[in-house]
């Protein structure tokens, strides 16, 4: 029925699980957020799921030692999941947990207006002015970057700087080569689908130097989601 939630769980190229919830139509704002977070609890692998907050705003799965981030937009709630790291202090900046998501509609036009907040000048001339996917696509590296740096107050234009954008790849890793252009009998996705981006970060001694994170993004229906991730953060087996 098109009044019901849709669940989906899956693998991505990078070897994070992603799970997704859309569908409730009949529901809107902050009610649908808050039944699509609750299709999520109730299909844990084991048993039903808490999400908590710490004191930073970061999620996590109370009893859970895995590092989550999560993303919602008007019609799409989605979770991104590593491995258990229980070395790591979720609290706290990991690159083994070092994991964000973002997503948004692939046709929100209203980001065209807010590029000059969001982007810098050399990143304005990196991304087509009327492009509207584009510009989504830039939205949502800044959102997952901001997420996965762990650093309160991150500027999006000035703090967060794109070096290489991601080509929108296949959502799982399981996929008809044909479909993405690829040539070739490897498994692995070629070098081009990955993004790249460079978080500045303020070191104890106050000089400034800069995280790098690796990106993914995928069109899933009518959505753009990204993943950035530390290079190093745990994954799911070796996908990629």
């Amino acid at each position: 029925m098109e009044n019901d939630f849709i669940y989906w769980r899956h693998p991505t190229v990078p070897g994070i699980k992603v799970e997704e919830v859309t569908g409730g139509d009949r529901y809107s704002g902050s009610l649908w957020r808050d039944m699509a977070r609750q299709v999520y609890c109730e299909n844990g692998k084991e048993a039903y799921r808490e999400i908590g907050h710490f004191s930073n705003g970061a999620p996590f799965l109370h009893g859970d030692n895995a590092r989550i981030s999560l993303t919602h937009c008007d019609g799409f709630f989605a979770v991104a999941t590593l491995p258990s790291t229980p070395e790591v202090d979720l609290k706290c900046f990991s690159p083994r947990a070092a994991l964000g998501i973002d997503a948004e509609h692939a046709d929100r036009a209203q980001v065209l207006k807010l590029r000059g907040k969001f982007l810098s000048t050399e990143e304005q001339k990196m991304i087509d002015a009327d492009d509207v996917m584009m510009n989504v696509l830039a939205w949502t590296i800044k959102e997952a970057a901001y997420k996965a740096a762990f650093i309160p107050g991150l500027e999006f234009a000035s703090d967060i700087r794109v070096t290489r954008l991601p080509l929108l790849g296949p959502p799982t890793p399981y996929f008809d080569k044909s479909e993405f252009e690829i040539k070739g009998d490897k498994d692995a996705l070629p070098e081009k689908f990955f993004g790249e981006v460079a978080v500045r970060v303020k070191d104890v001694d106050d000089t400034d130097s800069e995280r790098i994170f690796r990106l993914y993004s995928y069109l899933s229906d009518d959505f753009i989601v990204t993943l950035c991730y530390d290079p190093k953060c745990a994954k799911f087996g070796k996908i990629s």
